[in-house]
């Protein structure tokens, strides 16, 4: 997957798809496969989209995203030869013909745009699907709408369960990975046997429901049982930002810089601030002998 910018111009046709797509849940896989099948029209597929950091407010409060847009792109590329995500702040202010003219006709090329049926453009979301089908016409594209129905998956819907730890309601069409880098924590894992990988969320990133869950760590394309914990760990003094933590069972490796995927599989308790490191430590055997036998 090539990443085009603002001062880039696609030189073969395109089949665009349009969204934000956080989460990249089910109703995200639509729209992305349908944007796919104009391959066999020699339309490369594409995705037009925001850069996630750069969306402060989103229905009038402050948005709380899933996914980082390094995350977001990882999860999109699978059959995508070009991506633009620009910050909104380059983009918020055209029209919605602006920005049909400039970004998706002579930035992405499109021969075919494609999207989901509440798909806003154009300064303060003032143009929607009848609009994108009238300036297809007059610029020379088709436009794909597809139609998501009123149940069903949103992004919302996947924070709402994020919030409350439902991850095995997200699995396996909606899965949630946390994928990042692994870095160096202050190693208490270690010294009661159990050490883990630390994976940081970012600013404005919704952590999900502080506990204990059974997850799958993925590491070059192996994949490992696993125990991650999100929290802020109560058992240790001091203040820290949230974090993910993550036991990974049968595997021994340094993993200090390197990039790995963890799938949240289902929620085994919520954080607990212990009295001892001792009773933090039977807890971890009793949370790794759960996972052991499922």
């Amino acid at each position: 997957m090539t990443e085009i910018t603002l001062n880039d111009r696609i030189k073969e046709k395109t089949a665009a798809a349009l969204g934000l797509f956080d989460g990249v849940h089910e109703g995200h896989e639509l729209i992305l496969r349908n944007a796919g099948m104009y391959s066999m029209r020699n339309y490369a597929p594409s995705v037009f989209t925001f850069r996630t950091e750069s969306i402060k407010i989103k229905h009038g409060k402050p948005f709380e995203y899933i996914y980082t847009n390094r995350q977001k792109l990882e999860k999109i590329s699978k059959n995508i030869r070009y991506v633009l995500s620009p910050d909104f702040d380059e983009v918020r202010n055209m029209t919605g013909e602006e920005f049909v003219e400039k970004i998706l006709v002579n930035i992405m090329n499109v021969g075919a745009v494609v999207c989901g049926d509440n798909f806003r453009f154009g300064k303060n979301a003032s143009c929607g699907i009848s609009e994108l089908k009238s300036f297809g016409e007059k610029y020379g594209f088709e436009v794909k709408i597809s139609k998501l129905g009123e149940n069903h998956f949103s992004s919302e819907k996947y924070r709402e369960l994020l919030r409350n730890g439902e991850v095995e309601k997200l699995y396996p069409h909606n899965a949630y990975s946390l994928f990042g880098e692994v870095v160096r924590g202050n190693q208490i894992g270690r010294t009661i046997n159990f050490p883990t990988v630390n994976q940081l969320y970012a600013e404005n990133q919704l952590v999900p429901k502080f506990g204990v869950y059974r997850t799958r760590t993925f590491i070059d394309e192996k994949c490992f049982p696993s125990v991650t914990n999100i929290g802020v760990k109560p058992t240790v003094k001091g203040e820290r930002n949230p974090l993910a933590e993550t036991h990974i069972l049968h595997f021994g490796g340094n993993l200090y810089g390197k990039t790995i995927t963890v799938e949240f599989l289902e929620f085994i308790r919520p954080e607990i601030k212990f009295s001892s490191l001792d009773e933090l430590k039977n807890q971890i055997e009793k949370d790794i002998s759960r996972v052991k036998n499922n």
